[in-house]
C-alpha cells in the first residue's frame, strides 16, 4: 500500500461551535467545550483510509513545554468507542477519500490553545501532518465538568448572556446599571487567553500554570490577580476613588468590558485608567464567562471594609456631624463576582457558588487577589478554609459601633446599631430585575443560626439590640432628590414611651462617596430643641440647596445625612446616618423599524438638561452586541442649554437574534455617569 497522505482537512468549524455553544465568539477557529465531541473531516490524497492497513494518532498539545505527564499534552490512536476519562478519536463515517473523526477530550482537561497534529503510519511508513489549533473552554454542560450546571436558563444567563445588570446606589434606593459584558465579542477571547499567559504564575513556571490550567478554583485566583494592577503585574484596570480623572475615563463612564480589554490588549498590557469596585467585579465576569465557568457580578449594601480582622467596625463622628478618618470603613455597596465551580480541594460541601473579588483592597498569599471563597462557608463562618474567607465574611457580617465625640473630647457610644451586609443582589435569571440572595451568605439576623456562626467565628456578637421603649430617630427624604433641585430631609423622633420627652436634634449634611469617604459640607441646621408627646412623632426639616451640593457632590451622587438626638432625661445619644443618591436624569431610548437580523434598524437617542446652567462638552456613548459595531461616540458640537433637548438618531445593524441590549452613557463637564438601556427582541432572518 501506498503511503497514506493527507490532503487538506475541515475542522468544521461552524458547525462544532453551534454544537459546543461557541459560534457567536466571532473568531474563525475553532472553539470547543471539554468532555464534549466535536467532528472533524480528514481528506486524503491519491487513496482512502484502509482499516487494518493504516493506523493513525493524534497529538494535542497546550502551552509553551507540553508533557503528557504535566496533563498539557496527549498521543492518542482511532479507537471504536470514545474513551471518557481521556483524548479519543473515533471514526464517524467514510466517503471515499474522506474520513469524518470524532474527537473529545476528557471533562478535566486543560483549558487553553491547543495545536493538534495528525499522524499517519502504513507499513512503517509514517508521517506526520498539522492540522491546524483550537481552543478549549470549560464545559458547564457536561455533568462530569467541575463548572456543571443543572439548569439550562441559569447556564444560558450565566455563561452565554453577554449583557447584564449591576447594582447599584444605597440599601435606600437600590437601582441598576446595565453593562455589556461581551464575552464572545472578536478579539475577546484571544486577550482572554493572554491574560493568563502574562499572568507572573505564568512567567515563573509555564508548565505548573499550564497543567493546573484544568481547575477552575486555581484560574479564578489568577483572574482575580490580574483584573487589577496592584502588583505591578500588568494587571488590567488601575483602581481609583478621588473623583480625579482627567487622565483617564472615569469609572462611572463605562458600560461594558470589551472597551477596557481591547484598550488594555492595544496599549501593550498598560492598565487601563480608571476601575473602581464593579468595574473591576465586571471586567473578572466577562473574563469568566468566557472561558466557560458560570459568573455573575454582585453587589452588597452596607459593605464593610475590616482592615484589622477584629470583625468590628468603629465609627466617630462630631457634634457636627463630622466622620473622623479611620482605616475601617463601610462602603454603601461593593461589587464582587460569584462563579459556580465544585472544590474537591475542600473537605465538606463547599461546591457551588465562590465569592471572587479583583478589587485590590487586602493582600491574599502575597498578592492582591481574594478567592474564590465559598459562599456555604462564608455563611457557616468556616474561617480556616481557602480562600479568604474572614475578609468575605467581615464584609457582610461585621459589627458597626458608632461613637460620639464631643466638644470636650469625650466619647459616647450611640445606643442604636447599624447593620453591614444588607440586599445582597444580583440580575434575576432570564428577566430584568434584582433577585436578593442575602440568604445565601447569611442567617436572618437575629437568629439562633446566625449566633451559633458567631460562636463559631470566635467571637461573640457584640451589638446592642435596639430597644422598643424610648426614643427612636430615622432619617427620611422628600420626593424629587433630582440632580439639579432642591429638596427636604427630616429627622424623625419618636417617642415610645408613657411621658413626655425633651431633647435635643442636630442635622448635617455632606457630599460624600459610595466608599465611604465624607466630604465637604452642604446642609446644617442649629441644634432644635423639641418636646415630645408620648407615643408621639415629629420631624426636624433640613432643606438641601442645589446651590450648595452643587459643586461638592462627587461623581457618585451621594449625599450623607447625619441626625444627632441628645436626650435630656437619660443622656443617651442617638444618631442616625442616611445615605442620599441625587438622581440623574433618564436618558430616552426609542427603536423605529422592526428589529430583524442583518436588517438596518434605527434608535433614536434623547436626555433633558435638568441643571440650571448650560451642559460642556456633551458626549454620548452608545454600544450593545450583536446590535452596534463597537461603540458609537456622538459628541455635541455646541453646549446644551438649561432645560433643552439634545436627540440624535443612528443606525443599527442586528447581528444577533434573541434579546439584545441597547446601552448608553451620557457624560458632559456638570452631569456625568447618566445611564439608560433599552431592550430589543430581534427576529430572526427568514430562511
Amino acid at each position: 500500500f501506498a503511503e497514506l497522505v493527507l490532503e487538506t482537512w475541515d475542522l468544521h468549524c461552524d458547525r462544532n461551535g453551534q454544537e459546543h455553544r461557541t459560534a457567536d465568539m466571532g473568531c474563525k477557529q475553532l472553539v470547543v467545550r471539554r468532555g464534549q465531541p466535536f467532528t472533524i473531516t480528514l481528506r486524503f490524497s491519491g487513496r482512502g483510509y484502509e482499516e487494518g492497513v493504516d493506523k493513525l494518532a493524534f497529538n494535542v498539545a497546550t502551552g509553551p513545554c507540553p508533557n503528557e505527564t504535566s496533563g498539557t499534552s496527549s498521543h492518542f490512536v482511532m479507537t471504536d468507542c470514545p474513551e471518557e476519562s481521556c483524548w479519543s478519536a473515533v471514526i464517524q463515517q467514510q466517503d471515499g477519500e474522506s474520513l469524518s473523526v470524532s474527537l473529545c477530550s476528557p471533562p478535566n482537561a486543560c483549558v487553553g490553545r491547543y495545536s493538534m497534529t495528525l499522524e499517519t503510519c502504513t507499513d512503517y511508513q509514517g508521517s506526520s501532518f498539522q492540522i491546524g489549533d483550537f481552543i478549549l473552554l470549560f464545559n458547564p454542560w457536561h455533568p462530569e465538568d467541575t463548572v456543571f450546571v443543572r439548569d439550562e436558563n441559569e447556564r444560558h444567563e450565566y455563561v452565554l448572556s453577554q449583557h447584564g445588570l449591576i447594582y447599584q446606589g444605597t440599601c435606600d434606593y437600590i437601582f441598576p446599571i446595565p453593562w455589556n459584558f461581551g464575552q464572545f465579542e472578536e478579539e475577546v477571547l484571544a486577550i482572554c487567553l493572554y491574560l493568563l499567559d502574562i499572568n507572573p504564575k505564568h512567567l515563573r513556571d509555564q508548565n505548573r500554570d499550564c497543567s493546573r490550567r484544568n481547575d477552575p478554583v486555581y484560574i479564578g485566583r489568577v483572574v482575580s490577580a490580574m483584573v487589577n494592577c496592584n502588583d505591578r503585574d500588568r494587571g488590567v484596570l488601575f483602581g481609583r476613588w478621588d473623583n480625579r480623572y482627567e487622565d483617564g475615563t472615569s469609572p462611572m463612564a463605562w458600560i461594558g468590558s470589551v472597551d477596557i480589554l481591547k484598550r488594555w490588549k492595544k496599549f501593550g498590557c498598560q492598565p487601563v485608567k480608571y476601575g473602581q469596585c464593579w468595574v473591576f467585579a465586571a471586567v473578572a465576569c466577562t473574563v469568566m464567562r468566557c472561558l466557560g465557568v458560570p459568573s455573575r457580578v454582585v453587589t452588597n449594601y452596607n459593605s464593610a471594609h475590616d482592615t484589622n480582622a477584629n470583625l468590628t467596625i468603629d465609627r466617630y463622628i462630631n457634634e457636627k456631624g463630622e466622620h473622623k478618618v479611620s482605616k475601617d470603613s463601610i462602603w454603601n455597596f461593593h461589587c464582587w463576582v460569584e462563579s459556580w465551580m465544585a472544590r474537591p480541594d475542600l473537605a465538606g460541601d463547599y461546591d457551588g457558588w465562590q465569592a471572587l473579588d479583583p478589587t485590590p483592597q487586602e493582600k491574599s498569599e502575597g498578592v492582591f487577589c481574594c478567592g474564590p471563597a465559598p459562599v456555604k462557608a462564608i455563611k457557616e463562618g468556616d474561617m480556616q478554609l481557602k480562600y479568604d474567607i474572614p475578609f468575605i465574611f467581615a464584609e457582610v457580617n461585621a459589627d458597626v459601633v458608632d461613637w460620639l465625640v464631643q466638644a470636650d473630647g469625650m466619647e459616647k457610644q450611640s445606643i442604636q446599631s447599624s447593620h453591614v451586609g444588607k440586599y445582597i443582589s444580583t440580575k434575576s435569571v432570564g428577566r430584568d430585575s434584582r433577585e436578593d440572595i442575602t440568604h445565601n451568605y447569611k442567617y436572618p439576623e437575629g437568629s439562633e443560626e446566625e449566633r451559633a456562626v458567631f460562636e463559631k467565628a470566635k467571637r461573640q456578637k457584640k451589638s446592642i439590640g435596639e430597644e422598643d421603649e424610648g426614643l427612636h430617630l430615622r432619617i427620611k427624604v422628600s420626593e424629587g432628590a433630582n440632580k439639579g433641585s432642591d429638596f427636604d430631609v427630616f429627622a424623625v423622633v419618636n417617642n415610645n414611651t408613657d411621658e413626655e420627652r425633651v431633647c435635643r436634634v442636630t442635622l448635617c449634611a455632606r457630599a460624600t462617596s459610595y466608599n465611604g469617604t465624607v466630604g465637604p459640607q452642604c446642609g446644617l441646621t442649629d441644634p432644635v430643641d423639641i418636646d415630645i408627646e408620648p407615643r408621639a412623632e415629629k420631624r426636624v426639616p433640613l432643606r438641601i440647596l442645589y446651590e450648595e451640593y452643587r459643586d461638592k457632590l462627587t461623581q457618585d451622587n451621594l449625599i450623607k445625612v447625619v441626625a444627632l438626638l441628645n436626650d435630656h432625661q437619660t443622656g443617651d445619644v442617638l444618631l442616625a446616618v442616611r445615605d442620599i443618591y441625587v438622581e440623574n436624569p433618564k436618558i430616552k431610548i426609542r427603536i423605529l423599524g422592526e428589529p430583524m437580523q442583518n436588517r438596518k434598524l434605527v434608535a433614536e437617542i434623547s436626555l433633558v438638561n435638568p441643571l440650571a446652567v448650560p451642559l460642556n462638552g456633551c458626549v454620548f456613548v452608545v454600544e450593545g452586541t450583536g446590535l452596534t459595531d463597537g461603540h458609537f461616540v456622538k459628541e455635541l458640537e455646541e453646549p446644551l442649554e438649561p432645560q433643552a433637548e439634545a436627540k440624535f438618531r443612528m443606525d443599527l445593524m442586528p447581528r444577533l437574534s434573541g434579546l439584545q441590549k441597547l446601552l448608553v452613557d451620557f457624560e458632559s463637564d456638570q452631569l456625568t455617569g447618566v445611564k439608560g438601556y433599552r431592550n430589543v427582541i430581534i427576529a430572526p432572518q427568514p430562511m
